[in-house]
C-alpha cells in the first residue's frame, strides 16, 4: 500500500486567493500589535513581576518580526520548488526566532503563573506588591490561549489521524 498519491496532493495543494492571504496576515499581525501597545503602556505597572510588560514587548516584537518575514518573496520557495541561497538566510532567520520564541514563551510561563492572583490594587497598604489588572490578565490569557490552542490542535489532529485510519484507506488502484 503506498501512500504517493496523499504525499502528492499535499505537495500540490492549492494557493488561497491573494486577498485571503492579506486578511489572514493582517490578523495574525493585529496580537502581537496589540501585545506591544499593552505592554508599553503598562511597563512600570507590575512591580510584582517586572518582567510581564517587558515579556509582552518582545514576544509581540518578535511575532510581528515573524509574521513580516513570511511575507517577503526570499521566503517563499520558486515556482520549479528551488530554493535559493537568501531563501536558506530566510529559512535560518525563521528558526532562529521560532527557537527564541519558544524559549521566551517558556520564561514567560514562569514570570506569569509563578504570581498567580497578584494583588491588583495600587492603593493597598499591603506588603504586597501589586500589578495592573489589565496587563496582568492580558498576559494571563494570551500565555493560556496559546495552551488551549495547542490542546485544540492535537485534539483534531488525532481526530483527523483516526479518521484517516478508519475512513481513509487508499486502495492499491488509487495510484494514479
Amino acid at each position: 500500500m503506498s501512500n504517493t498519491w496523499l504525499i502528492r496532493r499535499i505537495n500540490d495543494r492549492p494557493q488561497p486567493p491573494t486577498p485571503i492571504l492579506a486578511c489572514s496576515k493582517i490578523f495574525l499581525c493585529v496580537m502581537p500589535i496589540t501585545e506591544i501597545a499593552i505592554g508599553a503602556v503598562y511597563l512600570n505597572d507590575c512591580p510584582r513581576q517586572r518582567y510581564i510588560p517587558i515579556y509582552l514587548i518582545v514576544l509581540g516584537a518578535f511575532s510581528l518580526m515573524l509574521a513580516l518575514l513570511s511575507c517577503l518573496p526570499c521566503a517563499q520557495k520558486g515556482e520549479d520548488g528551488s530554493t535559493n541561497p537568501l531563501s536558506r538566510i530566510c529559512a535560518t532567520w525563521n528558526s532562529l526566532i521560532t527557537c527564541f520564541l519558544f524559549c521566551w514563551f517558556i520564561a514567560g510561563n514562569v514570570w506569569i503563573y509563578s504570581i498567580y492572583k497578584p494583588n491588583f490594587d495600587k492603593s493597598t497598604t499591603s506588603v504586597d506588591p501589586y500589578c495592573h489588572k489589565t496587563l496582568y490578565l492580558f498576559a494571563f490569557w494570551v500565555t493560556t490561549l496559546v495552551y488551549i490552542f495547542i490542546g485544540l490542535f492535537i485534539i483534531v489532529g488525532c481526530c483527523t489521524l483516526v479518521c484517516f485510519c478508519l475512513c481513509g484507506r487508499a486502495d492499491a488502484d488509487d495510484d494514479v
